[in-house]
């Protein structure tokens, strides 16, 4: 099945959950915010939240920096 992430279509197994597709991507979920339809997900539902087909998900991800002279 079709969901677009960032933007973009991808290909699925039916029944994934957000947590699933995450580490499919190597993704940490410690990591990032996840978009589900345009409403914010928290993270104790990654593992428990199925992707429907023709969701739409952000993937944020945090980037640590530092200072390089």
């Amino acid at each position: 099945m079709i969901i677009v992430v960032n933007g973009k279509p991808v290909e699925i197994n039916e029944g994934i959950t957000v947590g699933a597709l995450l580490e499919s991507r190597n993704l940490n979920a410690e990591r990032v915010v996840i978009e589900f339809n345009r409403t914010i997900l928290i993270r104790s539902e990654f593992d428990s939240r199925i992707i429907p087909e023709g969701a739409e998900l952000e993937i944020l991800s945090f980037v640590g920096g530092g200072f390089h002279a």
